[in-house]
């Protein structure tokens, strides 16, 4: 047997391998531990000597990984924001990683592919994509730090300032202000950049959860008086903890008022602006200089694939451009490499599954399946207010439920102990999977809804298995 003849083989016992992975997932737990064999198994591996034929590898993916997974593919996954994979994302990462080029730059299908599913996302969540504003990345963990680099550098700049040349010592203080519930890559970014999470004011947010304009503006304030140079607002279009989109237009009224650069974290939320009943919520989110989203959350683009979206490219490219000679290339065109927009110089082919996982379902598609999600959560969010035993914490607003169980006769200090215990809990029953966080100091519950597969009677028992692994975990305790 040839080398290809292997390949070919081999390749299609993968094909099988897969599709009977996916189509088992819903009769299957959604999540168990690992027994400590298994678990001894992946760990323990020895390096090999010698080399183990493709047949014989799958066996053991089949065998050591498949049976094992975090559980994000399931229906009754409600965990985190990890969407089940599309697949024909799927199915395109095998043929991106077949052709395995560097996406940095050159004339090849992979760079302008992306170029157009870079405008895609931007014309599907509408946002103004100018050529060249915006590149895949890695998540929106990385493109808030290209993001942020570029409000940065302009704000240095303008300050007279060149950061790039002299980096930030001697500078004053550049102030960005966020909320409790902006997510913590944002911090990262600030810290990675220099500009130092003691400068990242939190501002307060309304019952809705909703950045507090009035807040904002106080603070804002008080740092030009004490000659800070505030730079930046972070906004959020939908925060992990409840899924709260704030107001844009009048936090972008305000930071046109004070010069300063908008940024958007849409990780996980940008994207239901495609659903007609939750869309009013998201006016002005394209009046941002900068949107940070993740196609690998709720379009179900397989893991890794974030997007960076800038306004002005010329801020963008003026941060991160560094051509060495042996980069040269008169076949880039006017644009460019991708790597002068963002910190990556070898980049993978990304844009092949996020291409595959749009074109597949289309703009209606895409939209008819956050709609069902959105609707879901909302159903949920009835179910939970519904049952004397749930308090739901906040307005279902996109597609996450943030609630508790709530028992007669606790206080409020044992409420909080039952309910960070739950989760683990309810994971470890196998039936569904959600997490827990802090709400305003308080424990809860968070259920977040992105598989369109899942149904109603799922939601129902989601929350019959919270009570019988409430049922469980109180057996557990101490009297």
């Amino acid at each position: 047997m040839t080398a290809a003849d292997d390949f070919r083989s081999a390749a299609h016992t993968a094909a099988d391998l897969v599709a009977d992975h996916l189509a088992e997932l819903p009769a299957r737990p959604v999540w168990q531990p690992m027994d400590d064999a298994a678990r001894r198994t992946l760990l323990d591996a020895p390096l090999p000597a010698a080399g183990r034929p493709l047949a014989e590898l799958l066996a053991a993916v089949g065998r050591d990984v498949l049976p094992y997974p975090m559980g994000n593919g399931h229906p009754r996954f409600f965990g985190w924001v990890n969407s089940a994979p599309a697949p024909a994302g799927v199915l395109a990462t095998l043929a991106a990683a077949a052709m395995n080029p560097s996406s940095a730059g050159g004339d090849h299908a992979d760079v302008h592919l992306e170029r157009a599913v870079v405008r895609w996302i931007a014309e599907l969540v509408g946002f103004p994509h100018p050529a060249g504003g915006g590149l895949l990345t890695s998540g929106t963990s990385m493109a808030t730090i290209v993001c942020l680099a570029a409000a940065r550098n302009r704000a240095a700049r303008a300050a007279g300032w060149d950061v790039r040349e002299d980096g930030l010592a001697g500078m004053p203080p550049l102030v960005g202000y966020v909320t409790g519930e902006t997510h913590s890559c944002v911090r990262k970014a600030a810290e990675l950049l220099g500009l130092g999470s003691r400068h990242l004011r939190t501002v307060a947010t309304g019952p809705d959860g909703h950045l507090d304009l009035a807040d904002l503006r106080a603070a804002i304030a008080r740092d030009r008086a004490a000659g800070l140079l505030p730079f930046l607002v972070v906004a959020s279009a939908g925060t992990v903890g409840t899924g709260a989109v704030d107001a844009f237009d009048p936090i972008a009224d305000l930071c046109a008022e004070e010069r300063l650069w908008l940024h958007v974290d849409g990780a996980y939320g940008a994207f239901g602006v495609l659903d007609p009943v939750i869309a009013h919520r998201y006016a002005g989110l394209g009046r941002a200089d900068s949107l940070a989203l993740d196609p690998h959350k709720w379009l179900g683009v397989p893991v890794d694939c974030g997007c960076a979206l800038v306004r002005d490219t010329a801020e963008l490219r003026a941060t991160f451009s560094l051509v060495p000679s042996y980069l040269r290339d008169e076949a880039a065109g006017e644009l460019g490499w991708f790597s002068e927009y963002g910190t990556e110089q070898t980049r993978p082919f990304r844009a092949l599954k996020v291409w595959a996982t749009i074109a597949h379902r289309g703009r209606d598609g895409l939209a008819a399946d956050i709609a069902r999600t959105t609707a879901l959560a909302r159903r949920l969010g009835e179910l939970v207010t519904a049952d004397p035993e749930f308090e739901l914490l906040a307005e279902v607003q996109t597609s996450i439920v943030a609630f508790r169980l709530r028992p007669a006769g606790l206080t409020e200090g044992a409420v909080d102990a039952l309910n960070r215990d739950l989760p683990a809990a309810v994971q470890r029953r196998g039936r569904a999977f959600l997490t827990g966080a802090l709400l305003h100091g308080h424990e809860m519950l968070r259920a977040c809804l992105l598989n369109p597969a899942t149904t109603e009677a799922d939601l129902a028992l989601l929350l019959a298995e919270v009570k019988a692994a409430a049922r469980e975990t109180a057996g557990e305790r101490p009297h």
